[in-house]
């Protein structure tokens, strides 16, 4: 069997953790790099995972695609912009590992990668994958021209048979405007045929006071498969079926000790969940394997930490 091929389209960005005028460590992360390393590791070379994006020429740009490349990653989609750098954020957790975030990426060269003069071959090379995957923030970087010339990019992508994974990851100070947000949004879930949305998320933007709510909405406007990632609740995923109406199920996940860190919780469920469902297995394994990774993820610091694949194997074994 041909390997599947997914190419993840996103920013990545250095990080600086820590309490201020405290030793900050440096690192990386950005939603979808998190997603591309995860589901790198978990797919034992039956996915070929490439990440798409724009990097400096800077020494820490080529040192950050230098780790991507110790992680398997993919990184022939990496452009050079010789006259940007990548994006920086600052991230500090409280005492329940949730965390806050500050950046300065206004002038990053992710935000240009859509006027690169290479990137059109890219998406030529693209048309020939199973899968593409873009979140919120791929989308929320990008000026408002750019962001719809990429999702007519998708639209045509769709039309030759890839498949389009989208997770909103709604963050409003990225946003030009919550107007832009709604439509490019929209746009993204109804050319959907996998997303894997944060419930908190759609709450805060669409006001939505429970999951069915957010369930009907996005099947409403075309989102073929959806996945609702509800924290400690564990996931849900619903379907159209012939008559057109809602099929749910629902994945609990298991308690831990002690959440260290929320980074890339999201992040990694998505990845495990792509791991399976990729692959054809089926929703139920799909769905463990990203509460089992994201589970691991939460009880360590940082966004890219170790992984027992030994733990994730035992929770497919698991029934709800």
């Amino acid at each position: 069997m041909a390997k599947k091929k997914i190419a993840i389209i996103g920013e990545c960005m250095i990080e600086l953790s820590g309490q201020p005028f405290s030793p900050m460590r440096q690192n990386y992360g950005g939603d979808t790099i998190n997603t591309a390393i995860y589901l790198n590791m978990l797919s034992n070379s039956a996915i070929d995972t490439h990440y798409v994006t724009s990097m400096g020429a800077d020494p820490l740009s080529t040192a950050i695609v230098n780790k991507w490349q110790e992680h398997g990653v993919a990184t022939d989609f990496v452009l050079t912009n010789p006259d940007k750098h990548a994006g920086l954020y600052m991230i500090q957790n409280d005492a329940d590992g949730e965390r806050t975030f500050q950046y300065w990426r206004n002038d990053s060269a992710a935000k240009y990668l859509i006027q690169h003069e290479k990137f059109m071959g890219v998406l030529d090379t693209i048309n020939q994958f199973d899968a593409v995957y873009l979140s919120g923030i791929s989308l929320a970087i990008l000026t408002e021209e750019d962001c719809h010339l990429l999702l007519g990019y998708i639209a045509k992508l769709k039309a030759n048979g890839v498949k389009f994974i989208y997770d909103s990851n709604y963050r409003p100070s990225l946003w030009s405007s919550k107007n832009h947000c709604v439509t490019a949004n929209n746009k993204a879930y109804s050319m959907a045929d996998l997303a894997l949305v944060t419930f908190d998320d759609e709450a805060l933007l669409w006001q939505d006071s429970h999951i069915e709510e957010t369930r009907a909405r996005l099947h409403k406007v075309g989102v073929t498969a959806l996945v609702v990632k509800d924290g400690a609740n564990g996931c849900q995923y619903s379907e159209l079926n012939h008559n057109n109406d809602i099929i749910v199920f629902k994945y609990s996940t298991q308690a831990v000790d002690q959440i260290v860190d929320t980074t890339a919780a999201g992040d990694s469920f998505n990845a495990g969940f792509l791991s399976q469902w990729l692959l054809g297995h089926s929703i139920e394994q799909s769905a463990h394997c990203g509460n089992a990774l994201a589970r691991q993820v939460i009880q360590q610091q940082g966004a890219i930490v170790p992984i027992d694949k030994t733990l994730i194997v035992t929770a497919l074994q698991i029934s709800p």
